[in-house]
């Protein structure tokens, strides 16, 4: 569960990430029933799409916090929004504050839009070459869409030519606004902290200070700190009982922290599949710690019964103020680390079938 984004919306596969807010947008609201004359530095977007009724509302969202930068209504099927961006940014078009939605990459531009009301997350979006950009990676990667989700299938060819188109794209794009978010899905499909940082840093200086540049820098940053082969630093807090617990005190197993708490959905969902694993390779040295992002003991107390969670836990019972979630700088969770007897960080975030996979590769 995030603690502030709506980047789901654009990239579902960051659904467990954290995004420093953008910048906020300068524009001006706008309420007309025709098109609105173009503007040489700022963007203009005329929209045409049909089947709603006239004064249907319809808003211009910030791609990354979801709120509400301008709000319009559309008159004989079309609509017009204006303003002016520091830089190229994702914005999200919604009618009625209802999917479908449309998210496009919106420049300093004059961007025509053209769609229906059944399938406004398809419309016809020309005129920002910063969308176009958008479109001509997502059409790169439609093919191996399916490995870049949590249960993505074990496939090392499918995503080893994933990573080949990405890889392409920034070397033909590396002035595009689009390039840090093809970093950002390069990560999607591999650990390698230190190939990310080399593609990163292949991008043109203007694209990296952006919102997306900076949070994959960040990320980049966050990866190396605790990256996949480094000793994960020890901490304890107390577990149900009061009882101090230190993660060094399970060298010699195959560990996973376990980043969650009670009130998280998605936590709640995944534990099904932990507790699974758990029971499968608990007697081939391996376990779970639990580490909650809880402050009422109460509730997660019932939550590790409800759910059937019977490793160890523990917490400071202080939510996102967590001190162990504080040094490891979770910003969303679930998130994990698989760790191995040495205490080295083997693998990071691994969920539904990818858990089980990993597992099974080290523990046969």
């Amino acid at each position: 569960m995030k603690k502030a984004l709506l980047l789901v919306l654009i990239f579902p596969a960051l659904l467990h990430a954290q995004v420093k807010p953008a910048a906020k947008t300068k524009a001006r609201a706008t309420a007309v029933k025709n098109e609105a004359a173009p503007q040489a530095d700022g963007f203009v977007i005329n929209g045409e799409v049909t089947g709603f009724a006239d004064g249907t509302k319809i808003s211009l969202l910030n791609g990354q916090t979801g709120a509400a930068e301008q709000q319009t209504g559309v008159y004989q099927n079309k609509f017009s929004f204006k303003g002016k961006l520091d830089k190229p940014a994702f914005k999200i078009i919604i009618v009625d504050q209802k999917p479908p939605y449309l998210t496009l990459f919106l420049d300093n531009s004059t961007v025509t839009v053209t769609g229906t009301k059944e399938a406004l997350d398809r419309a016809a979006v020309s005129g920002s070459v910063s969308h176009s950009d958008y479109t001509k990676l997502n059409t790169a990667l439609a093919p191996y869409q399916a490995y870049f989700g949590e249960n993505a299938p074990s496939d090392e060819k499918m995503i080893d030519a994933a990573k080949q188109a990405v890889i392409s794209f920034l070397q033909q794009n590396p002035k595009s606004y689009i390039a840090p978010l093809a970093v950002i899905r390069y990560t999607q499909l591999s650990d390698d902290v230190n190939k990310a940082e080399q593609l990163f840093n292949s991008l043109d200086a203007s694209v990296k200070t952006t919102d997306m540049g900076n949070y994959i820098s960040q990320q980049i940053a966050d990866n190396k700190h605790n990256g996949v082969g480094s000793v994960l630093e020890d901490f304890s807090q107390p577990d149900t009982s009061g009882k101090l617990i230190s993660l060094s005190s399970l060298r010699g197993k195959y560990v996973l922290v376990d980043f969650w708490a009670s009130w998280c959905r998605p936590c709640r969902q995944e534990n099904p599949n932990v507790v699974a694993n758990f029971q499968k390779f608990k007697d081939k040295n391996f376990t779970v710690l639990g580490v909650s992002l809880d402050k009422a003991k109460p509730a997660w107390l019932e939550a590790i019964s409800q759910d059937g969670l019977t490793w160890n836990h523990i917490s400071d019972l202080q939510g996102w103020s967590n001190s162990v979630a504080q040094q490891f700088k979770i910003q969303s969770i679930p998130q994990n680390f698989l760790i191995g007897p040495d205490g080295k960080v083997i693998a990071k975030n691994l969920r539904g079938p990818a858990l089980e996979r990993k597992l099974q590769q080290l523990l046969r």
